[in-house]
């Protein structure tokens, strides 16, 4: 069994730790999409929205560094048990009073604070279950599942909440965070590991250990490297959510209600296949390198994303047209996939090589200490393109800032494989 997916798979630890992150992780973001939907069928008000949508991105931001903290001096395995249980627990009570706008904000807020603590256990826990050789596959696989999740959340919220009603999807919701525990519950940590984990426990000063996790960021080239990255490819996504209605209406020509779905989906099954090739050819490859080549692929598809008009009225494309069967039709539909199956393919060659230069470059004494700092740091940044791009999209134009953001992209790529 050559194969570095199904050897890593064939690691049962490993395997539970993996369905316990897709079942989370489908959970969590079909949680997020409904409580959007619900508060605005409460309020009908985008303001009310916004307010919810704050309530899961703020705790990010102020509990996240200190999540990782902790978690680092706890049991990762209970700590991943012990958030699906509590956000299992939660779903109930909101299942009960989802009828109350402040009772669902303070749930929502309570919900995403859990969650802080669950996101440092999670990603840092494969070094411990798998061997060096099969961590670039495991983190393939584990890429694969995140954003998996949110293909499966895009293209099932709306039809889950229409099929089983607010109270029962809710309570569905709260069943998959309970099977999430189930598969936790079934991981088996190294003892050694559980030993040195009741040590640090025994050893704690939360100042200190800030400290020592922003040290190993700031000193180590290659985690302040990946670190960087990861913020980048997340600041990238949200910058696409943020633009994308812009993009479907400008650009497209489209049903905004259609963008979400038919941008994901490929962007996803990119994601997928690019995990694939690049565990499976590049594996050898230096990391730098293969987040490099991700990073310059992504700024060739933002910067064509605005021309797929212009691409679809060529020539050539009637004529390919003009060949073609009457039901296969090339469109700038169908560009407009493809590239987002690029950004998405290019995406997997930043996101897996930075995870696995992190896992391969820290101990397990300080790795849910960095992905704490990765998790508030991202949420920090992000805010900037949340508040700002909208409005320069508005401005400028979406074809302008699209262009932009790949002529960024492209710079920082550049200067990296120049210089590293």
């Amino acid at each position: 069994m050559n194969n570095p997916f199904l050897l890593a798979l064939k690691e049962k630890s490993f395997l539970f730790l993996w369905l316990s992150e897709a079942f989370s992780q489908i959970a969590m973001n079909m949680l997020n999409f409904i409580l959007i939907l619900l508060v605005f069928t409460l309020t009908n008000s985008n303001t009310a929205v916004s307010g919810v949508v704050l309530s899961f991105t703020i705790p990010a931001i102020i509990f996240g560094i200190l999540a990782g903290v902790y978690v680092d001096h706890w049991n990762k395995k209970f700590v991943l048990f012990g958030t699906n249980i509590l956000r299992f627990g939660l779903l109930i009570l909101l299942a009960i009073f989802h009828k109350n706008l402040p009772t669902v904000y303070t749930l929502s807020f309570l919900s995403a604070i859990v969650t802080q603590f669950f996101i440092p256990a999670e990603t840092p826990m494969i070094p411990l279950l798998v061997k060096k050789e099969i961590l670039f596959a495991a983190n393939a696989l584990f890429s694969m599942a995140w954003f998996g999740a949110v293909l499966v959340a895009y293209a099932l919220s709306g039809p889950f909440l229409l099929l089983f009603g607010k109270t029962n999807a809710l309570l569905a919701l709260a069943v998959i965070f309970l099977v999430a525990s189930v598969f936790a519950l079934l991981i088996k940590v190294p003892k050694i590991v559980e030993k040195k984990q009741i040590k640090r426990a025994q050893n704690f000063n939360f100042i200190a250990e800030v400290k020592k996790a922003f040290a190993v960021i700031l000193k180590i080239r290659d985690v302040s490297h990946a670190f960087s990255l990861l913020i980048l490819s997340q600041i990238l996504i949200i910058i696409i959510s943020v633009i994308g209605p812009g993009y479907a209406k400008q650009i497209l020509h489209i049903n905004i209600e259609s963008f979400p779905l038919l941008f994901v989906t490929p962007a996803v099954v990119g994601m997928a296949f690019g995990s694939y090739i690049v565990t499976n050819f590049f594996s050898q490859f230096s990391r730098h390198k293969s987040a490099t080549l991700g990073l310059l692929f992504a700024a060739i598809t933002v910067f064509l994303m605005p021309y797929g008009s212009d691409v679809a009225s060529k020539g050539f494309i009637h004529f390919i047209n003009g060949i073609l069967p009457f039901h296969w039709h090339i469109s700038i539909l169908n560009i407009m996939m493809l590239l987002a199956f690029g950004l998405g393919f290019s995406n997997s060659f930043i996101f897996v090589p930075s995870n696995t230069l992190i896992q391969e470059q820290t101990s397990d004494a300080v790795r849910g200490k960095i992905y704490g700092a990765l998790n508030t740091a991202a949420s920090l940044i992000s805010l900037i393109p949340v508040i700002i791009v909208g409005s320069l999209a508005d401005l400028f134009g979406v074809g302008t800032v699209l262009t932009v953001l790949a002529i960024l992209i492209a710079v920082i790529g550049l200067f990296r494989s120049i210089f590293l």
